[in-house]
């Protein structure tokens, strides 16, 4: 994928390409060990997307130390005069690739679970809302609907979901 992608990391924004070195707050990652900063959009191949399934792999090159900034402090006609100063920690990164799992499953010929094969499989049931669950229930195995609908039953409980589940289940 040639383009770019916006990361976070350590609390910071920072737009990256494949390829770049960039100065980061110090990580807590050992020099020459990978890591996957959270990827919040991806862009460049026409329309960005704000909800990407897609990973950036960035490699720690070294942690080095900022520039020194000096900071001065002076009360006139008293004899007040302080000086002090710092040197920031940071980390230098630099990213190897963007959306290389997406390529990796396309070059070996397997594809991602769809949607509904993920939420069934108890990932993420309970952050769906009932319309999602009613929408994606009719794309589920029997086996599925039914470990979904009992996770339901055991957590939020949503006499709506319930229903939804139940539904797709005598259908089945």
């Amino acid at each position: 994928m040639s383009g770019y992608a916006i990361i976070s990391l350590g609390g910071k924004q920072y737009r990256v390409q494949e390829g770049e070195r960039l100065l980061v707050d110090r990580l807590k990652v050992e020099e020459g060990k990978t890591l996957q900063p959270r990827v919040l959009l991806v862009g460049g191949d026409g329309k960005p997307d704000l909800a990407p399934s897609t990973t950036v792999t960035a490699r720690v090159v070294g942690h080095e130390l900022g520039k020194k900034i000096v900071i001065g402090k002076y009360k006139r006609r008293t004899g007040y005069k302080r000086h002090n100063g710092h040197r920031s920690r940071l980390t230098r990164i630099e990213i190897e690739s963007i959306g290389a799992a997406k390529r990796a499953a396309a070059k070996t010929g397997t594809a991602e679970k769809p949607k509904a094969e993920k939420a069934a499989a108890g990932i993420d049931i309970a952050a769906m809302t009932i319309a999602d669950i009613a929408k994606a229930a009719s794309g589920w195995s029997k086996a599925e609907v039914e470990s979904a609908l009992a996770a339901e039953q055991s957590g939020k409980a949503r006499k709506g979901a319930i229903a939804a589940l139940e539904s797709a289940l005598e259908e089945k």
